[in-house]
């Protein structure tokens, strides 16, 4: 079918009388929400059924007043009807075509009305496995209803195309006094509101939808109004029962505000980490090491809260959060966004009395044993007991150890300071980035970038010295091992009368001494194997 112009005509013609007939209204509100509550209160007409226009835009929030709120221009929306247009193109269910479906599987349904224009039947299509409805189904129903006059031929049509559209298919005496009466209660201090639908009396029309929507909103109901439950009502009334129509939202206070710690603040329980599918239970990474400008800690600020609403459109303000300060100590300071925790230096990260520290020195008060496991520190070390066999102290600044060095590795890059002894059992290694002291050194590795000075003597082991070893005290000597300095080796007493070797070498760097050493022997094996192709390549050469 063609669209005429004289259809065209008549068509912009209802266009424009509609628009004049059409009421708007300037609207206000804290929030675009409660602008639309305020013209839907003033229209009487449902929010869903208004249609709007921005005029100005505010900063949402229940403290927006002035200048900042919301203003819109809102009116109603206007019935749709369906016209030549959508005939002629079959638009007239685009949109539900493309709505969700609740249900995968919904066997189809048969509805019947009273209306005042007489009785009207609909029949839905099943969804996913569901089962079509039939005319055994349809005339049950008509009977429940008692109904009479009805177009049986009608009906069995309506039935086999099922196209969820209402027909009439009868007509009926319309006492509108006989209506379906409704009653709405409000509980819950305004949270809840219930509606009661009387039936229709003998000649009434059923309630709809939208019927039920204007007595909500003519009883001041205009906000959580459930759509569903109107709908379902319109299609399957549930009479004499209280059924909720509309629920309020609470307001939803903020959280308060709180620190968020980027190290880990509780070593009540290790997390043992494994390696080449063992267990290293040394490595108890007890310690936080941080370096300077690190962060540290965040604060995350409290939150203002979400308001709510009751059924009758009143606010219901949400308490914010509370503040909470930054726990600042020690070497700590506040970053520029003025919510990180930042480090000053480098060292260890600890939270003492409720605050963030951050400490140049880690102090081990007993021994560095399985209950310490090994030690990594970007500060300073001071150990107050001994270095157990098989266990490593690392760190950035000094190490002191109050007591004794075992077969240990200590890996320092200030001095290393030991007040007893380094007893390496040929195994353990001591390496200073300065200077080391220590009362004495048996059977260990020991390399320092400045001087080795040692009180009692140095027995059977390695020392490297970039600058000097100085064995000096009542007992001072050196027996057996290997000792190289680049300046002076200073000792009261070398070698023994027991004939231990004692090799001594000095004004050298030892480390360039044995870097030289390493190429001379590549060197040595490079021009080896340039002899063997030489000879090779002569032997080939003959062979022509």
């Amino acid at each position: 079918m063609g669209i005429t112009l004289a259809q065209l005509r008549s068509f912009m013609k209802s266009q424009l009388e509609a628009d004049k007939q059409t009421k708007s209204i300037l609207a206000t509100g804290a929030t675009l929400e409660d602008a639309l509550r305020e013209a839907s209160i003033q229209l009487d007409v449902p929010v869903k059924k208004l249609v709007y226009e921005i005029v100005k835009r505010g900063v949402d929030g229940s403290f927006a007043k002035g200048s900042s709120q919301w203003q819109i221009i809102a009116y109603p929306e206007r019935e749709k009807q369906k016209d030549v247009f959508e005939d002629d193109l079959g638009l007239g269910d685009v949109f539900a075509q493309g709505l969700p479906q609740a249900d995968k599987n919904k066997d189809g349904v048969v509805f019947v009305r009273r209306q005042s224009g007489g009785v009207f039947m609909k029949v839905t299509l099943p969804k996913g496995m569901g089962k079509k409805a039939n005319l055994a189904q349809a005339r049950e129903i008509i009977a429940q209803k008692k109904i009479s006059g009805v177009d049986e031929s009608l009906v069995d049509k309506i039935v086999k195309r099922a196209d969820g559209k209402y027909v009439r298919i009868a007509g009926y005496e319309y006492n509108p006094a006989n209506d379906s009466v409704m009653s709405v209660s409000v509980t819950d201090m305004e949270m809840r509101a219930y509606v009661t639908i009387q039936p229709p009396g003998q000649g009434g029309a059923d309630t709809d939808g939208e019927t039920i929507r204007a007595f909500l909103q003519n009883n001041r109901i205009v906000f959580g109004i459930k759509d569903d439950v109107l709908e379902t009502l319109e299609a399957k009334p549930i009479y004499n029962d209280e059924v909720l129509v509309a629920e309020g939202t609470k307001p939803q206070n903020g959280n308060d505000a709180r620190i968020v710690y980027n190290f880990k603040i509780d070593h009540s329980t290790v997390d043992f980490k494994e390696k080449n599918g063992k267990v290293d239970f040394k490595e108890l990474n007890l310690i936080e090491n941080v370096v300077a400008g690190q962060q540290l800690a965040k604060k995350i600020p409290a939150e203002l809260g979400q308001a709510g609403h009751t059924v009758t459109g009143k606010t219901l303000p949400a308490k914010p959060g509370k503040d909470t300060s930054i726990p600042i100590g020690k070497n700590v300071a506040i970053a520029e966004d003025k919510c990180s925790v930042i480090s000053n230096i480098n060292g260890q990260v600890v939270v003492l009395n409720q605050k963030i520290n951050v400490e140049p020195v880690y102090t081990v008060t007993s021994d560095v044993n399985l209950h310490t496991g090994n030690i990594l520190f970007l500060g300073a070390v001071i150990i107050k007991g001994n270095v157990e066999d098989g266990f490593s102290v690392k760190a950035a600044g000094n190490i002191e150890v109050i007591g004794n060095v075992g077969k240990s590795m200590i890996d320092a890059e200030g001095d290393v300071i030991v007040h007893q002894g380094i007893l390496g059992k040929n195994e353990g290694k001591v390496r200073s980035g300065k200077s080391v002291y220590a009362k004495f050194i048996e059977h260990a590795v020991v390399e320092a970038e400045e001087n080795v000075c040692v009180t009692d003597g140095i027995l059977h082991s390695k020392v490297d010295s970039n600058k000097r070893i100085i064995c000096q005290g009542r007992r001072a000597s050196i027996v057996g091992g290997q000792l190289r300095a680049a300046e002076e080796i200073n000792a009261k007493n070398l070698g023994s009368v027991a004939g231990a070797e004692t090799v001594l070498e000095v004004g050298y760097d030892p480390k360039s001494k044995a870097r030289l050493v390493m190429l001379q022997e590549r060197h040595d094996n490079f021009t080896k194997e340039l002899e063997e192709l030489d000879r090779n390549i002569n032997t080939i050469e003959n062979l022509k």
